[in-house]
């Protein structure tokens, strides 16, 4: 990926942090860790919350986001190729490094940024500015100067990279919104002051997984130029309506990872949990790829009985639930 970092840097927010020791940075990475050092938490936080988004997203799909431990490449060769699956991972990798910046800033963690200032503008009808506006340009910048340092080829794959990255961040500034609080006797909202504010990183990586389902696909073109030869990418089919920076792109096929094969790096779905009850992909037909599969029962312990006692306390019973759990073959 264009961080292409190892599991070992998505935990350097709760230690102090040595650049030269952070391995696969490039040496314009470098150089910005340095300078920027104060943020660099901020930033392992955001690649760490990219790649817990992009589990969730896929928690039901044949390729489910699979990290490996000890390894510079974390999620293998996947990303080798310039799958959806690729473009995917950057669009999100570098939205969430671009939230947890923002997020930090708004925070007061850091002495090189703050609170938005720029784009307030007239206060509307029956509010007024207060709070912090969280700062989303400049995450961006972070985002932009940090992630697409990789990406100074003149190949179509850091084309691709650098279109995935900004499609990613793009999604953090259309989905900024207003966020109010009610000031007055009994919440009686007599004034009411408003921020801007980021959304849940749920609802940017809800809003990506849609747009890797509808990723389009390009071919790879050509050009002579001063600087010698140069990759662009093109829409493979003139019909469809051009991807926009808002859209992911790539031009490899996928493996149907269904089988394990290292050189995919594909674990296959072996022993995946399918849903029985499912006709879509987290189903059992097809995440176990027509191999089948097998059901055992599993006993649960749960909270069950609860009662609401006045004032103010909850007390359940523990209930021991079977439930059946099938698994591909």
């Amino acid at each position: 990926m264009s961080l292409a970092l190892g599991q070992q840097y998505t935990s350097l927010g709760s230690q102090p942090i040595l650049c030269g020791s952070i391995p696969g940075l490039v040496p314009k990475q470098l150089r910005f860790c340095r300078n920027y050092i104060e943020i660099m938490p901020s930033v392992a936080e955001g690649v760490k919350l990219g790649i817990q988004e992009c589990q969730h997203q896929f928690r039901g799909r044949r390729w489910n986001c699979t990290t490996i431990d000890d390894s510079l490449a974390i999620f293998g060769p996947v990303l080798d190729k310039a799958t959806r699956e690729s473009a995917f991972v950057h669009a999100i990798a570098s939205a969430g490094v671009a939230f947890a910046v923002t997020r930090s800033c708004a925070e007061g963690t850091s002495t090189i940024c703050g609170c938005d200032s720029h784009h307030k503008g007239p206060p509307g009808d029956g509010w007024k500015w207060g709070g912090c506006s969280e700062d989303a340009d400049f995450g961006v910048l972070v985002s932009r100067e940090f992630a697409d340092a990789r990406e100074n080829r003149p190949d179509a794959r850091s084309a691709m990279n650098r279109h995935n990255n900004e499609a990613g961040r793009t999604t953090i500034l259309d989905h900024m919104h207003l966020k109010c609080k009610c000031h007055g006797l009994s919440g009686s909202c007599e004034v009411k002051t408003c921020w801007w504010a980021q959304p849940d990183f749920r609802a940017i990586g809800d809003y990506l997984k849609d747009k890797y389902d509808s990723a389009s696909e390009m071919v790879v073109e050509k050009h002579r130029e001063s600087r010698g030869w140069v990759e662009t990418l093109r829409a493979k089919y003139a019909l469809f309506k051009p991807p926009t920076e808002r859209d992911l792109v790539y031009y490899e096929n996928s493996p149907n990872f269904c089988e394990p094969n290292p050189e995919t790096g594909s674990f296959g779905t072996r022993d995946r949990t399918c849903n029985v009850t499912s006709h879509g992909i987290d189903g059992c037909d097809l995440l176990c790829c027509g191999r089948g599969h097998n059901t055992r029962t599993e006993k649960r312990k749960e909270k069950c009985h609860c009662i609401f006692h006045w004032c103010c306390y909850v007390s359940c019973q523990e209930c021991i639930r079977i439930y059946d759990v099938h698994t591909c073959k």
